[in-house]
């Protein structure tokens, strides 16, 4: 854990951490170099690139092959024979299924990574070839980008870097989520609004009405609840949101890659909120919105440690260039570089500014949690708008198929975030399946109540995007209908579990801690709320292990016990923990299980 961010919270000490410095060959795009390029067959290749007559800022070379992931390298595919075209599908279908529905192919390289590169004529037979190889597994494919690369040889010879995408079949697309943080005022609804419905804003907010969910919202301007917001990318990585009243089901229908953004608020009294979104919904990146007239400001600093402690890789856009000079642009840029440079941060920040960019982007951020990509685009122009739509559509997911499997294969757990009464429906709950497969008709039990007790109770329909679905998988956020199950049992926080589950529910608990932030001492009684997933509530401090007291940037073990009702929690699940300025980030060590403890209400 990196007891620096510290630093982010605005008390700056000088605490000893980690580096993470960025791994060389991390990434796959054509702008970095592995460092397993010294080898033998490497400094040939160097001596044949420094024989070439053209200059060249290219490395020769791409990290090896990987066996495992998405990312496939063919030095060319020129009319194969059958069963060798028989044999490249079977590797196609592995790829895709690696990558949860994408593949990226390599055109032109060599499986050590050497960048040999096609004449036009190779190179058009090749992608022909990957076209009727892509038809066959029912997939789609677009060309990222083409380069010329320098290679002894007198015809001028290419590489090309190409998304194979599976066309969706029974709603499977692909589903990443996007938490969105910034500052009240950066401009994250709008830029949503602009995003989602294709048409840009008028500079007085007109784009981010139809993102409110209250009536105050709306005359403020400023977002106070957790709103969600879907972009669709179709298997040739076209938006497919932009058309006539195009509604959530059909956008689902069309889409083989969906992008559902977190819309979390900016106001420092929101916090709660903002961190119930980070902890609850697992975002799998976060996308920090800077207003480029203000820079770093209020709370940008603290969601930026916040995305930091709970380890969701983040990536920032400057917004609202229209309104900025060149310089004021810069200078904005530049803090924001200063600030992932520092210690505390470790990042290594890559500002786009081309499409280009967008691409190496995409690929390295996913690839090492180092990299930071920065936008620089404005919501009333449309100045670069297409490069974060680039980078959306080919950013992969982070977990591949195998840990998918393995999650599907547990007993079902699924986290209770929404309640809601819906007429003619009766119960829903919204929430994230977390583990397992959920099914209609399926019977769960859903706990623990103010006793510690769990209910039983049956799953009458599943909704994925307000589009209806058969099966849930681990990972997916939906909607259940639980019939007339009695709406004032349920509270956020619960889960709701296989029966055969015998989950441990606890009111004491411990937890490995570094203390952020802290005015003055933290110490026993001292009363904090905990967020640990989905579960949010106010805690008190039993005892620190081995110490009397605790002073900013320390470390400790620490006994807490929960105020109103028992709660699930899992051994090693992150927490997060907040008391007016005072704040702490760790992961649980230890539970209690309630049938141990005698004396609770």
């Amino acid at each position: 854990m990196d007891s620096r961010m510290a630093e982010l919270f605005g008390t700056g000490s000088g605490l000893k951490s980690g580096s993470q410095g960025l791994a060389a060959g991390s990434g796959n795009g054509f702008g970095m170099m592995s460092k397993k390029s010294t080898s033998k067959n490497g400094k040939k290749a160097k001596n044949r690139a420094s024989r070439s007559t053209k200059p060249s800022n290219n490395p020769p070379y791409l990290p090896p092959e990987a066996e495992e992931g998405n990312i496939e390298y063919k030095l060319k595919l020129v009319s194969p024979t059958q069963y060798r075209f028989e044999h490249l599908v079977t590797q196609m279908k592995w790829r895709l299924q690696e990558g949860r529905g994408e593949a990226v192919y390599q055109i032109g390289v060599e499986d050590n990574g050497l960048l040999v590169g096609l004449s036009e004529e190779d190179m058009r037979a090749s992608l022909k070839t990957l076209r009727r190889m892509a038809e066959k597994v029912g997939a789609d494919i677009t060309v990222l980008r083409e380069r010329e690369v320098d290679y002894d040889s007198d015809v001028p010879r290419k590489i090309a870097e190409v998304l194979v995408r599976k066309v969706p079949d029974d709603q499977q697309f692909l589903d990443l989520r996007v938490a969105v943080l910034g500052n009240v005022d950066s401009g994250k609804s709008t830029l949503l609004g602009v995003l989602t419905q294709g048409e840009l804003d008028n500079g007085r907010g007109r784009a981010r009405l139809n993102l409110f969910r209250h009536l105050h919202e709306i005359q403020s301007g400023r977002t106070s609840s957790i709103s969600f917001e879907i972009l669709g990318f179709n298997s040739k990585g076209e938006v497919v949101n932009y058309s006539e009243s195009r509604t959530a089901e059909e956008i689902c229908e069309s889409a083989s890659k969906m992008i559902t953004f977190i819309d979390l608020a900016g106001h420092h009294k929101y916090l709660k909120t903002t961190i119930f979104g980070l902890t609850s919904y697992c975002p799998d990146f976060a996308m920090l919105v800077v207003g480029a007239n203000t820079g770093i400001a209020g709370t940008t600093r603290e969601h930026l440690g916040l995305a930091m402690a709970l380890k969701v890789p983040i990536f920032i856009v400057v917004s609202k260039v229209d309104l900025c000079t060149k310089g004021t642009i810069e200078r904005t840029v530049r803090q924001l570089e200063r600030i992932l440079k520092q210690p505390g941060c470790n990042k290594v920040p890559m500002v786009v500014s081309n499409a280009d960019d967008a691409v190496t982007a995409a690929q390295q951020f996913a690839q090492s949690p180092s990299i930071t990509p920065i936008f620089t685009l404005s919501s009333v122009s449309g100045e670069s708008l297409d490069l974060l739509k680039v980078f959306f559509n080919i950013l992969p997911p982070l977990s591949n198929s195998k840990e998918q499997e393995e999650l599907m294969q547990q007993l079902t757990e699924f986290q209770v975030d929404e309640i809601y009464t819906v007429p003619d429906v009766g119960t829903v709950v919204g929430g994230t399946l977390y583990s397992g497969i959920c099914r209609e008709g399926e019977r769960l039990v859903v706990g623990p109540t103010d006793e510690g007790k769990f209910l039983g109770l049956k799953v009458c329909s599943i909704q994925r995007n307000r589009s209806a679905c058969r099966v849930l998988r681990a990972g997916q956020a939906a909607t259940l209908a639980l019939g007339d199950f009695d709406r004032s049992l349920l509270r956020k926080g619960m889960v709701m579990v296989s029966p055969e589950m015998n989950p441990t529910i606890c009111w004491l608990f411990e937890a490995e801690i570094v203390l952020l932030f802290h005015a003055k001492t933290f110490r026993k009684g001292f009363q904090v709320t905990v967020h640990v997933g989905n579960v949010r509530q106010t805690a008190t401090v039993e005892c620190l292990r081995g110490k009397d007291e605790l002073r900013t940037g320390e470390k400790a073990v620490v006994r807490f016990k929960f105020i109103k009702h028992p709660e699930y929690l899992k051994v090693g699940a992150k927490l997060l923990f907040r008391e007016g300025v005072t704040k702490g980030i760790g992961h649980v060590t230890y539970l209690q299980p309630v049938s141990l403890y005698q004396h609770h209400p």
